[in-house]
This record gives C-alpha cells, structure tokens and sequence, in this order.
C-alpha cells in the first residue's frame, strides 16, 4: 500500500457523485503475498485508487497511487538528504543491515518498504534500522493495540467520528489529522485504547504515501468538553506507551501537535505525559486554546475547516464512512502484521 487518505477536488463531478458516499469494495482483492506486493507496502494499482472512494461535498478522499512530483522532490532534497546518490546509497546499507539481524523478519529488498523508515530518518540507515527495531519491538510488547490491528475490527472508533482527515494538506504538503477527544468521546461507548488504535489504522496508512513521508503529519487535539470522566481514563501505562510510539517507533515525520479548546482539567492530562517527552517533541506541542489565530499561524488556512478558522466547508458524515473505505485495505494490515520480530524482543 503506497498510499494515504487524500482528499481532492477532481473526480466526483464526472460521476455525478452527491454528497458522501462510499464506492462499493473492489471485487479482487487488494493485496497478496507474492507479485508486486508482497508485504503490504508497495503501490497499490492506481485503477482501483481512482475507484475506492469517500465523497464529502466538493472533496474526494482517496488513497494516492503515485510518487511524489517535482514540489516534493525538491523538499526531499533539502530537508531529507535525497538524491538518486544518496537513496542509492542508504538503501543499500539498510539492506545489508536487515539481512544480518536474522531475527527481524521484514521485506527487505522491497524499496518502498525502506524508503519508509528512511525518509523520515533523513537517509541516515543507521537512524532507520533503529527506529524499525522500536516500531517491531512495540508490537511485540504491546499486543493489545497491535494485534490483529486492521481497520474493520476497529469501526467503533471511527462509528463515534473522532477521527477526521481534512480535505487539504497545509502549505508545506503536511497532512492535517483531527482528534475530537471531548465532546465526541463517550468512554462507556469508546474506549482510550480504542482512540489509540484508530489513530494507529490511519497513520499506519499515511508513513505508506510518499508525499507524506516527505512533508509529515501535523495533529490537531480538540479537548473541548473535556472532563473528569474522560480524564480518569488516561493511566501512565498509556501514556508511557503512546510516547514512546510517537517518539522512537512510528516512522513519520510528526510536524506539529496542536491543543485547541482545552479546559483547566487538561493540565491533569497533560501531566503525564509531560516527563515522558524529549525536547524535540515538547517543543513541537502547541497550545492554542480558542484562540484561532495561534493555530493559523502553524497550520495553513487553506486546509483547516471553519470551525478551527479556515475556509474548508466540508459536511458532516457518519465516521464510519471513513472506516468502510480503509476497510477495502485489510488484506494490506493483514500483510504488514506478518512482518518483525521471530522471537520475543
């Protein structure tokens, strides 16, 4: 799967497409050991992404089949290290890295599946082969959010329409994901390990797009209707598991994480997470509050719908719309889960 949720605006008129609807699932399936993609991470055939789809309004959600173009290629350059050279090079020596760890069982001599893990590393093989022994050592020591992890067994979270992706990428190419953990969030209904999990289906779909890996991810946190009841949820334990994901494991460029509508309780929160974070990620949390102006001068206008004080009118849909579109994507979940560690690390 080379691709991530993308949102565009060419497509549906053509159709006839109204409103939000859900292209019916592909009859072949989407991916299979052997051919092309063997492991879940090379590209998927681009007729069936022009035909696996989720309309909202005038945009169209759909997974990107194609490389990166010269915009991209340029940021690669200057910010990642990549040239034909030095992409030559770091694959060749991560390559030779895999193939001497017998124990961590992945595709080696599948490219997109090290570009992965490269990209976000600046092309450092060392740095990559790091952070790919700590993403395969978490789902060995945390089963409970990895196993047997792929979307349709995760509908519930999404049903609750906590997780958005919105139409546009920022002005620097970034993908923009919502987490709506107030209001939204019902714990008798949904569980935090729940929210986690649904928020690794989806970043489990974007370290795979190549444009993203490039640019990276901003996350938005809307507290707002945040309570005691939600706070209570929130353990150590999960905390120390969620940082040192984001921190040391998954293999994407996280840009920014914004706070917006938070009440006083969120300090509480925030406090156990708050010894747990390098100065790099610290320094990467945003705390905006309402204050709409803050968040406009991190995350670009053009992507961020009117409620959060940007110009994207996209309507309400039921969330698990979104989950019956990565659904079509299991068998490539399904691959990946086959990959890492032959023992216990």
């Amino acid at each position: 799967m080379s691709g991530c949720l993308v949102l565009k605006r060419d497509g549906p008129e053509a159709m006839g497409a109204v409103g939000l609807e859900v292209l019916q699932r592909a009859t072949q399936p989407v991916g299979k050991r052997g051919g092309s993609d063997a492991s879940g991470y090379g590209p998927i055939d681009a007729h069936l992404a022009e035909s696996l789809f989720l309309q909202m309004g005038e945009f169209v959600l759909r997974f990107e089949s194609e490389e990166f173009g010269d915009e991209y290629e340029e940021r690669a350059r200057l910010e990642l290290r990549e040239t034909p050279e030095q992409k030559k090079e770091a694959v060749a020596k991560l390559r030779e890295l895999l193939k001497a760890d017998p124990e961590l069982d992945v595709p080696y001599e599948e490219e997109n599946f090290l570009l992965t893990f490269l990209r976000p590393t600046h092309f450092y093989p060392e740095s990559a082969y790091t952070r790919m022994q700590n993403f395969f050592r978490f789902k060995v020591k945390y089963p409970k959010y990895c196993s047997g992890l792929i979307p349709s067994r995760e509908r519930n979270v999404f049903e609750q329409g906590i997780l958005t992706v919105f139409p546009t990428r920022d002005h620097l190419g970034r993908r923009v994901l919502l987490i709506e953990a107030g209001k939204k969030w019902k714990p008798k209904q949904c569980t935090l390990d729940e929210i986690f999990k649904g928020v690794m289906v989806v970043l489990e779909a974007a370290i795979s797009e190549p444009r993203t890996q490039v640019s990276g991810v901003q996350v938005i946190l809307d507290m707002d209707g945040l309570s005691l009841s939600h706070v209570w949820q929130f353990t150590p334990g999960f905390a120390k598991a969620v940082v040192d994901w984001v921190q040391d494991c998954i293999p994407v460029r996280l840009k920014g994480v914004h706070i917006v509508n938070q009440p006083y309780v969120f300090n509480m929160v925030f406090a156990i997470f708050k010894p747990l974070l390098n100065a790099k990620l610290r320094n990467r949390i945003h705390f905006h509050g309402t204050d709409r102006q803050s968040l406009l001068n991190h995350v670009d206008a053009k992507c961020l719908t009117t409620a959060y004080g940007g110009g994207v009118a996209i309507p309400d849909f039921p969330g698990g719309k979104l989950c019956d579109l990565l659904s079509n994507y299991d068998s490539h979940y399904e691959l990946r889960a086959q990959n890492g560690y032959t023992t216990k690390k």
